[in-house]
């Protein structure tokens, strides 16, 4: 059966019967398209584990999840819209929790734990940083904006390649399984839009390895010898680690993959 919320004039008179508007603060631009909807749920499949999904909006993918068998807490900042998801959602099993996602206490969900959102662009990189971090999470299925999802899967010697791109490869398996273009939300936004699903790898944070990292691409235009020495890492002892990996000294941060950071934190932090 479609989903009612899956049409523009649906949820256009939604919005209006309740005096509301999609409010850019909050990064809203409701998933209106019924296909993508349907492929969105079935990359988040198998519910192994309790569904946690960051702005619900209007209800619509919530639904979708509940109807598949998903057991979902919706985090949700926008206090306005309580009594339209009360309502949209009233006859289902659902945990609504009207809170900053930024400030949940993600680190005590249960191991296992899933992500599945149309995440707000503008809090998408530090929040899917932190749940990578937490060591929580089996699965993250998540929308986001184009450009984010190249940078998220990039690889090395690539424009979109850098910081991000390593987080994510550090701690997970990632794949950007299909784009959306801006008519599958209502309202359309300015850009594309693209689903990514991480599956985590269980490898724990390393805040040693990502201030390297952080610094080497401070200054994307310098070597990597330059960016570090600027940032304070001893000269003699960069240019002793990249001669001791076989790297020239004219090398920069893009050309290296996780695996060389990882042997220059070695060198660099134990000298080994």
């Amino acid at each position: 059966m479609a989903n009612p919320l899956t049409s523009p004039k649906a949820v256009r008179e939604l919005l209006a019967r309740h005096g509301l508007f999609a409010d850019k603060r909050f990064g809203q631009n409701f998933l209106v398209s019924e296909a993508h909807l349907r492929r969105i749920v079935e990359a988040a499949r198998p519910f192994t584990g309790p569904v946690f999904e960051v702005g619900p909006g209007l209800g619509v993918l919530t639904r979708a999840l509940l109807e598949a068998g998903a057991e979902v807490t919706a985090i949700e900042k926008d206090l306005r819209l309580k009594p339209l998801l009360e309502e949209t959602l009233s006859d289902f099993p659902v945990r609504l929790v009207f809170q900053d996602a930024l400030l949940y206490p993600w680190e005590e969900v249960p191991q296992g734990s899933l992500l599945v959102a149309n995440l707000p662009y503008h809090i998408a990189t530090p929040l899917v940083t932190r749940l990578l971090k937490t060591g929580r999470f089996a699965r993250l299925v998540f929308l986001v904006q184009k450009e984010v999802a190249e940078r998220m899967t990039a690889r090395p010697k690539t424009p979109a390649y850098g910081l991000l791109s390593l987080r994510v490869a550090h701690h997970a398996v990632a794949e950007r399984l299909f784009d959306l273009p801006p008519g599958a939300f209502f309202p359309p936004p300015k850009v594309w839009s693209s689903l990514v699903r991480l599956t985590p790898t269980g490898v724990p944070d390393d805040p040693g390895l990502f201030a390297l990292v952080e610094a080497a691409f401070s200054k994307r235009r310098k070597t990597l010898l330059n960016a570090l020495a600027a940032a304070g890492y001893p000269r003699g002892e960069v240019e002793e680690a990249l001669k001791a990996l076989g790297l020239p000294p004219g090398v920069r941060a893009e050309e290296l993959g996780l695996e060389a950071f990882r042997r220059l934190r070695e060198r660099l932090y134990t000298g080994v």
